[in-house]
Formats: structure tokens, sequence, C-alpha cells
């Protein structure tokens, strides 16, 4: 399509082109995004990874990280509970949304790193499993 625009009592003339929508962005892979939970997927891993703090080996397999940043608002396990993979653990809020964090593992919780109230980042250790 052909337009004419006028800068500064000068005409030009402009073609332009309509473009494709550019595609959404997907969730980064290994995370199973749903409407009322996030699950972070157990995977094998090939070494512990650092803690985020004290640089400290961590079992991947062993624990819970958080997926996004937020404000812990309930925390509805307790340390010694047995779980199954999919039960809520703890409940973060992000950005006034509410998003329930499930065990990606079945177990008994070793210990519970957060307290209702307090902020976490994106990939902190939440809870840990024995």
């Amino acid at each position: 399509m052909k337009l004419k625009i006028t800068i500064d009592q000068k005409v030009y003339e402009v073609e332009v082109e309509a473009s494709e929508p550019e595609q959404p962005q997907l969730p980064p892979v290994g995370y199973l995004m749903q409407p009322a939970a996030v699950r972070v997927p157990a995977g094998p891993s090939a070494a512990p990874a650092p803690a985020a703090g004290g640089g400290v080996a961590v079992d991947e397999d062993k624990v819970c990280r958080s997926p996004i940043s937020g404000i812990v608002v309930k925390v509805t396990a307790q340390e010694g509970q047995n779980i199954q993979t999919g039960d809520t653990i703890l409940v973060l809020e992000a950005m006034k949304m509410e998003t329930n964090i499930t065990a990606p593992v079945a177990g008994k919780i070793a210990k519970i790193n957060v307290n209702p109230g307090d902020s976490v980042q994106a990939g902190a250790v939440l809870v840990e499993f024995e």
C-alpha cells in the first residue's frame, strides 16, 4: 500500500507492507506451565549445582526451586511430611497473582527454607527432600 505523507510542506510517497504477527513467547524448556500451578520437573542431573548463596553443592533431584521471583504467601507442607509428586508445597505471589508451587518428586520433606512473607528469587531452593 502506498501512502503520501507531508512533512514541512514536502510530500513524501511511502510504501507500506503488512507483516505477519510475531509468534508468542513460549515458557522456558523444562517448565510445564499450568493456569493454577507451576511444576518444575525433576530430571536427571549430571552433577550437583552450587547453591545460590553459600556455594554448597545441592543434589537437584532432592530440591524444589522457585520457578519465579515472588513473596511466599503460605506454606502448606511441613518438615517431615511425606508428599507425592504434584502435591502443593507452598504458594507464591508475583504481580498480584498467586502460584501454587508443587512437589517435583515424591518423598519426605527434610527442610523448608522459606516462611510466609519471605521474598524469593527465581531459582532459589525452597524445599529440600530426604
